[in-house]
């Protein structure tokens, strides 16, 4: 399992918009990247390190999704002809 998320802006008392994540968990099996990805995503600057499949309707245009505790970048999105999404994900600048 791993978790969509979902940016949810909230004003806070002095009237300043907060960006939250809100987390939406959702199953799929979890691949390295092949090298022809790796290398397509370096030159297009960037760095490939996962793909997740899972089911496409429960895709819903997230940008960023969390697996293990580390969050990912969602930079390129493969619909497949039997219901399936191909997310393929870099590590999120400045998480490590």
């Amino acid at each position: 399992m791993f978790y969509l998320l979902v940016p949810t802006q909230t004003q806070d008392t002095m009237g300043d918009w907060e960006t939250t994540l809100t987390k939406r968990p959702v199953y799929g099996s979890v691949s390295s990247v092949t090298a022809n990805e790796f290398f397509a995503g370096g030159q297009n600057g960037y760095s490939p390190e996962i793909k997740v499949t899972m089911f496409g309707p429960d895709y819903e245009g997230e940008e960023n999704l969390e697996l293990d505790g580390v969050q990912y970048s969602i930079y390129r999105v493969y619909r497949g002809r039997t219901d399936t999404a191909e997310l393929y994900c870099e590590r999120r600048r400045g998480d490590g």
